[in-house]
């Protein structure tokens, strides 16, 4: 039996409502699945925890968490109770770089019964691969001067190693798709970074003679996004193009509720994190009407990296099921619970074993 340990942070606000339905998911897809389980250990890091000792997380917290095989998010930030930037930078994006989580990936894909706001999405199904770890986020830069003379500076950082690394791995998931990449860039207006950028597309590229090729600058791409997003199967962008181009997609798909993430570590080094596109949606936290499945998406998207693909098609078929069955949270129409909604899934996975 393949028993995989994870480490479960519900985090903020919806993020204590959804990992614990999400976990109820895994349970039952273990059962269905007689060789596979799963052991959670719960971790309280979060706004409420900085409020109580200062930091996001104990100075040992990376430490605790680096000999899991996974690491299972709900949510970061509550601004009433902590800055963003803080909460951010004390557990998102840290557990993102001390774990070497270069690689973020989100999918964007009609799920039957969730009504698109577009007139004719066209059963669009695409996959958003982004550099993680540099870019525009990188660290690099300050501020100088006071007053009218105050200046800020924010250092783009874009390596060949970094470049090359989310480009192929943007070509190796293409293989298994539709075979086409597209790369996001702005070199006709960012006169060093994404030159760079796209000479090193057609570096790799060359390396994947069996895969297509376009670039699109960023503005007419997050254009297509809306207009005509079943033309695209794997873009990759930086760190930046990549987190503006995934909101578009989860919008395109009818809720951010229902988007899904993945931050990979692509060494095999540390674990990787799974966690939702949502946030702690702070306007319905304790209502019990929050969407459980982007969360439940994204356990199926950690399914897959521990190599149970198959197991993680079923569960995507199975809450596509309910959705196509109008058994929705209210964010996307629907009169459901977090709770109901999850129970409905868990019985139809049932009705599997």
């Amino acid at each position: 039996m393949k028993k995989f340990q994870i480490a479960a942070i519900p985090g903020d606000g919806i993020g204590k409502e959804v990992v614990p339905a999400a976990i109820d998911i895994l349970e039952a897809v273990s059962d269905l699945h007689g060789g596979l389980s799963f052991e959670f250990t719960d971790f309280p890091y979060s706004c409420e925890y900085y409020l109580e000792h200062g930091v996001m997380m104990p100075d040992d917290g990376v430490e605790r968490l680096k000999d899991f095989d996974s690491i299972f998010l709900g949510a970061v930030g509550n601004i009433k109770l902590v800055p963003d930037h803080v909460s951010l930078w004390g557990l998102l994006i840290k557990l993102r770089r001390e774990f070497e989580q270069v690689i973020n990936i989100r999918p964007a894909k009609i799920i039957r019964g969730i009504k698109s706001p577009l007139v004719n999405p066209k059963d669009f199904d695409l996959i958003v691969v982004r550099e993680n770890s540099e870019g525009e986020y990188s660290e690099v830069g300050g501020r100088i001067f006071r007053g009218e003379d105050e200046i800020s500076i924010q250092n783009n950082i874009f390596s060949r190693k970094g470049t090359e690394r989310a480009m192929r791995y943007a070509f190796d998931l293409a293989s298994k798709r539709k075979k086409h990449v597209t790369s996001a860039t702005k070199s006709n207006g960012i006169v060093h970074t994404m030159p760079f950028w796209d000479e090193v597309f057609e570096d790799v590229a060359k390396e994947y003679p069996d895969i297509q090729t376009d670039s699109q600058h960023i503005d007419a791409l997050a254009a297509f996004f809306v207009t005509r997003p079943e033309k695209f199967d794997v873009i990759v962008g930086s760190n930046l193009f990549g987190d503006i181009l995934t909101d578009i997609g989860a919008a395109i798909m009818g809720s951010v509720g229902i988007a899904p993430a993945a931050n990979i570590n692509v060494n095999g080094k540390y674990p990787s994190m799974f966690e939702p596109v949502h946030g702690s949606a702070p306007d319905i936290i304790g209502k019990g009407i929050a969407n459980p499945i982007g969360q439940i998406w994204t356990a199926k998207m950690m399914l897959d990296h521990m190599g149970e693909e198959e197991i993680g098609t079923v569960l995507l078929d199975v809450v596509e099921s309910v959705t196509n069955d109008g058994i929705i949270t209210p964010d996307i129409g629907g009169k459901y619970t977090t709770q109901e909604v999850t129970a409905e899934i868990i019985n139809r996975l049932k009705a599997k074993a």
